[in-house]
C-alpha cells in the first residue's frame, strides 16, 4: 500500500516506492516538515528510494543541522527500508563532485548514494537497489 500524498509536505510519494525530493519546498526552516515526512516513512515500513531530479540549493545551517541530527538518531531504522538515495546531475564535473561527497554520507549513514547522468540511468539504478541485491548492479554500457 503506498502511502498518503496528502501527509507529505517536502517529498512527493505518489510513485512510492519511489520518493522525490521536492527542492522548492526546502526553504529556510523546512526541517520540522522534512522530519514529518520522514518520520512518516518509517511508520509506513516499506521499502523505498529516494530521488533527487534537480540539484539542490544551498540549505540554511540549522535546517542542515536538525536534519543531520535525525539521521544521526534514525541512522538504523532508516537503513532498513530505504535502499538508497539516487541523483540526477547532467553535468560530469558536478556529478563527480556529488558522487565524492556521496561517498561519506554513505559511511556515514549507512544507505546507498548513487549519481546518474540521466533519468534513464536513475530509473535503472532504482530498480536494482529495489531489487534488495538479487540482480547485479547495472553496468554503465548497459544503461547509459
Amino acid at each position: 500500500m503506498k502511502p498518503n500524498p496528502a501527509h507529505f509536505s517536502i517529498h512527493d510519494v505518489s510513485d512510492f516506492p519511489i520518493v522525490r525530493f521536492r527542492p522548492e519546498t526546502a526553504v529556510a526552516g523546512y526541517a520540522p516538515l522534512w522530519e514529518n515526512d520522514m518520520d512518516a516513512l518509517l511508520r509506513h515500513g516499506e521499502p523505498f528510494v529516494m530521488l533527487f531530479e534537480e540539484e539542490r540549493s544551498d540549505e540554511a545551517q540549522v535546517d542542515r543541522k536538525r536534519r543531520g541530527l535525525w539521521l544521526k538518531h534514525n541512522k538504523v531504522a532508516l537503513a532498513a527500508i530505504c535502499r538508497g538515495l539516487v541523483s540526477i546531475e547532467a553535468d560530469a564535473e558536478r556529478r563527480a563532485r556529488l558522487q565524492a561527497m556521496a561517498a561519506g554520507a554513505m559511511k556515514a549513514f549507512g544507505i546507498v548514494q548513487e549519481v546518474a547522468a540521466t533519468r534513464e540511468q536513475a530509473d535503472a539504478l532504482m530498480v536494482w537497489l529495489l531489487g534488495s541485491g538479487q540482480m547485479a548492479r547495472p553496468r554503465a554500457a548497459d544503461v547509459w
